[in-house]
């Protein structure tokens, strides 16, 4: 007789743990080596949301954990008062659920946490896995002057949260339209109808760490855990030439560059995204 493994769903990997400033919400499954799975910004961005095609393929050897950061998902929004500071968050999350040292896999807002935490805290990060993330230095999202297209549809989704904008914003995070499917901007929309004050809370302020994210130019060369640079080449929200400016100056690092490809590579490559994580991960 032959058994088979549960499949993972949101609900059976929900969890909560409570840190010094935030109740935090996210997604856990595996054992072994932790990844931990840092979302994108957007309305309605969730650690499930950016990475229900990774989670289940990427516990198959490691403890996988899929954060929703403050002002995501379901767990608790940021304030002045908190502060926004998403990098003292995450080492914050790792402290109460019991991890050492982790690989970071972080698409977008959440590369910047990830790299942030590579150049403050390098004795937490054993791998450092970026996906569509901006590099610190200039033309930050766009190879032109200005926001990129795509940015321009985020927020104008932050503004006005319809269905319409929903679908607008998953289309342009992606290069194959039958990948922006009705399910996944639905997922977006629920959540971004189930917390209001999240939305809110990113227009009155983002993240205020983002300036000092942005003057770390100068420290990647101080980064040493294994670096992989993942990039779409038809990414319409943060261009390629932020990932080749990336793993030029860190010592450790690699270029994963795939055509037909936009924002969301774990997403429009699940499949080849979950190789190339799970065994660098293993292999380094």
């Amino acid at each position: 007789m032959t058994s088979t493994s549960p499949v993972l769903t949101g609900e059976s990997t929900s969890r909560f743990v409570q840190t010094k400033r935030f109740r935090i919400h996210y997604h856990e499954a595996g054992q072994g080596h932790p990844i931990v799975l840092l979302h994108g910004s957007g309305p309605g961005a969730t650690g499930w949301s950016n990475f229900r095609p990774n989670i289940e393929a990427l516990s198959a050897g490691h403890r996988v954990l899929a954060v929703d950061m403050p002002g995501w998902g379901e767990s608790d929004t940021q304030t002045a008062e908190t502060g926004r500071d998403h990098t003292a968050t995450l080492i914050d999350f790792l402290d109460e659920v019991g991890v050492d040292r982790a690989a970071l896999v972080g698409n977008s807002m959440g590369g910047m946490t990830a790299i942030s935490a590579a150049v403050q805290h390098p004795d937490r990060v054993s791998h450092l896995v970026t996906m569509g993330a901006p590099c610190p230095g200039p033309n930050l999202f766009s190879a032109g002057n200005g926001p990129s297209e795509g940015l321009k549809v985020l927020i104008e989704a932050y503004q006005e949260p319809t269905a319409e904008n929903m679908k607008r914003l998953v289309r342009i995070m992606c290069f194959d339209p039958a990948m922006a499917t009705d399910e996944l901007a639905g997922l977006r929309s629920q959540a971004a109808a189930a917390h209001p004050e999240h939305l809110r809370s990113f227009l009155e302020g983002g993240t205020s760490s983002a300036a000092a994210f942005f003057a770390l130019a100068g420290q990647l060369g101080s980064i040493t855990a294994p670096t992989m640079a993942i990039h779409g080449r038809d990414d319409r929200v943060v261009h390629f030439e932020n990932s080749l400016r990336l793993t030029t100056v860190v010592p450790d690092s690699r270029l994963v560059l795939l055509n037909r490809c936009g924002h969301w590579a774990q997403i429009e490559h699940a499949a080849e995204f979950n190789r190339l994580v799970g065994s660098f991960v293993s292999a380094t």
